[in-house]
């Protein structure tokens, strides 16, 4: 029933809206500090490596593996991908385009984020972001998804399906 109303009534169409527009404006202004301010993953990566020791870790070490033999070494990589990834995902939450596949991708940054040993605000902007997965396009619909979603839709085909 919850579900229903998540994707379907209006009130919830506007409560979305407000949770999506607070999302983005995090997710846009950390990767613009990021892009502007000049990032470097490398510290964070050395980091969280260094907490998958101890008697506590707050790392796995599956996951510390991961960072020390992948990430690490490909930092400029990731000096890339992790700014301009949070910077896309907020203009997406934003605007309301592509609003599932934006809020996913915060998903996964934040779950991320999260393994690496940072709680901050990840923990709560999971909670939200799950709120808008499962709201599916009614989390879009006051946004450019209005427009882009059907138009997708009818060029693959699909567009005799939503009206059924």
């Amino acid at each position: 029933m919850f579900t229903h109303w998540l994707r379907h009534n209006i009130v919830a169409t506007w409560l979305l809206t407000i949770i999506r527009v607070y999302l983005g404006y995090q997710w846009i202004t950390g990767g613009w500090g990021k892009i502007t301010g000049g990032f470097d993953a490398g510290g964070f990566l050395t980091g969280a490596i260094a907490k998958a020791s101890g008697d506590h870790p707050a790392v796995q070490t599956w996951f510390a593996n991961f960072l020390e033999n992948f990430a690490l070494p490909n930092v400029k990589l990731f000096n890339i991908l992790v700014p301009w990834g949070e910077f896309l995902v907020g203009l997406g939450l934003i605007l309301g385009t592509f609003t599932t596949f934006a809020v996913l991708m915060g998903i996964v940054m934040n779950f991320a984020f999260l393994m690496a040993g940072t709680v901050s605000t990840n923990a709560q902007m999971l909670v939200l972001e799950i709120f808008i997965v499962v709201a599916g396009f009614n989390a879009g619909r006051i946004g450019l998804d209005y427009f882009v979603i059907p138009y997708i839709r009818r060029m693959f085909g699909y567009g005799d399906r939503a009206e059924r």
